[in-house]
């Protein structure tokens, strides 16, 4: 199983650094993907097809145009209309509350390394669970998910505020009100059977998938590992300027030169920003604000976001979230787990003072299309986010965070910006693409 092959390969990696700095990236660091499977995957990837009420796909939380996120601290999914910064509510179908994290970047998802997704870390490898994966779901978690990836595309179509729709609108959103998840009649039984209808789709499965000889044997797990497959494919991201670096080609620019020995040095960023992805996929306290209406389950009515914590039920991951890659860094903003940073200079002074920060943040630095709800409330954990906190702050000057930034830039892989297949023309369904 490839989830098992990739534990193995991190295990038996060579850990060598040169200078402080990370070894380059190989192919042996990534999983083969079959070009056929990616194209299937980017049709479904863009189709509305997925969602509850058929009007948002993966794309439109997860598009180029915004670095794989939405350009927007928090999302708008059902009940949006138009596409990033842009994205508006819709007055005949309001959502019900925000998304409540930032949508997370796509890049170099299908590299081996990652083992565990989501800002919380819910869903993670794990052999020794139904499917090599531990997820939300336990043992209602069916097999056949190529890899994590794949897996992590079941949970957003389940969510009301995201793909699913509120609870009376559609018979996805139905079904996951009543808890049917899995088999048949369960919210991706449904998913799939629209999916088995179309006879685009009927015939691609088909000619990609050889256990797949007609159209009712395609699974959710097979639309997920199609999806999985396109992501790898399309942003993997290893040829930035950092890279030629890494692979002794090239030498970095000032002011891009001194912020990276700032990030490998007196800065401490390599501290939890290492590897060849630049994340130690850890999961760490750093003071993030806390905006927007929290994770909270459907009977709590806090704002809070406890991270790891609720992952764990270990007090010592109170507000602790996953370390982000930074590769392509500079085009994935808002930052932090709520995107309460808009821009990334603003972010990374917060870093050097997260309890400090705190004390001062205004939710005017985050990107939040109008909404009639209260985006504060979770300010109001404050005090606890910054107990947590037991990062010693840094100092350094302007003009070294200038060079930070700069260096941050050289992690921009110019290839990886619009992805090697692009937005399709049209998709099977014949629904509307978003389009920036």
């Amino acid at each position: 199983m490839r989830i098992v092959l990739g534990l193995v390969a991190i295990i038996g990696a060579d850990a060598a650094f040169a200078d402080g700095l990370p070894a380059p990236l190989t192919e042996a660091d990534f999983a083969p993907v079959r070009e056929v499977e990616a194209r299937l995957g980017q049709l479904l990837f863009y189709d509305p097809i997925l969602s509850g009420n058929r009007n948002v796909s993966c794309g439109t939380c997860h598009h180029p145009a915004f670095g794989t996120g939405d350009g927007l601290s928090l999302g708008l999914g059902d009940g949006g209309i138009g596409l990033g910064p842009k994205r508006v509510a819709d007055p005949d179908n309001m959502p019900e509350q925000r998304i409540p994290r930032n949508a997370p970047a796509l890049f170099n998802l299908g590299a081996y390394e990652f083992t565990v997704l989501f800002h919380d870390g819910r869903i993670e490898v794990d052999p020794d669970r139904p499917g090599g994966l531990r997820t939300p779901l336990d043992a209602d978690m069916v097999t056949g998910f190529a890899s994590l990836l794949s897996a992590q595309t079941m949970f957003p179509v389940l969510s009301p505020d995201e793909m699913a729709g509120h609870y009376s609108e559609n018979e996805i959103s139905q079904a996951v009100r009543r808890g049917v998840i899995t088999g048949q009649g369960g919210a991706w039984d449904l998913i799939s059977q629209r999916v088995r209808d179309i006879p685009a789709y009927a015939d691609s499965f088909v000619a990609t998938y050889d256990h797949i000889d007609a159209p009712d044997q395609i699974t959710f797990a097979d639309i997920s590992n199609a999806i999985a497959a396109f992501m790898e494919f399309e942003w993997r991201s290893d040829n930035a300027p950092f890279d030629a670096v890494l692979r002794g080609e090239a030498t970095l620019p000032e002011p891009a030169a001194t912020g990276m020995s700032l990030f490998y040095g007196d800065a401490g960023c390599a501290s939890c920003h290492s590897g060849p992805f630049l994340t130690d996929h850890e999961f760490h306290a750093m003071g993030a604000p806390q905006i927007g209406p929290g994770k909270a389950a459907r009977f709590e009515s806090h704002a809070r976001d406890e991270g790891r914590f609720r992952v764990t039920g270990d007090p010592a991951d109170l507000y602790a979230f996953r370390t982000p890659s930074l590769r392509n860094v500079a085009l994935t903003g808002p930052y932090g787990h709520a995107g309460a940073h808009r821009d990334l200079r603003s972010f990374i002074e917060a870093h050097l003072d997260p309890v400090a920060a705190l004390e001062t943040y205004d939710v005017t630095n985050a990107v939040l299309p109008a909404l009639p709800v209260d985006d504060t409330r979770g300010l109001a954990d404050s005090p606890a986010i910054a107990q947590a906190v037991t990062y010693a702050p840094r100092r350094i000057t302007d003009a070294q965070i200038t060079s930070l930034v700069a260096f941050l830039d050289a992690l921009t892989d110019p290839a990886a910006i619009d992805g090697k297949l692009g937005i399709p023309d049209a998709v099977p369904s014949g629904l509307p693409i978003d389009q920036p």
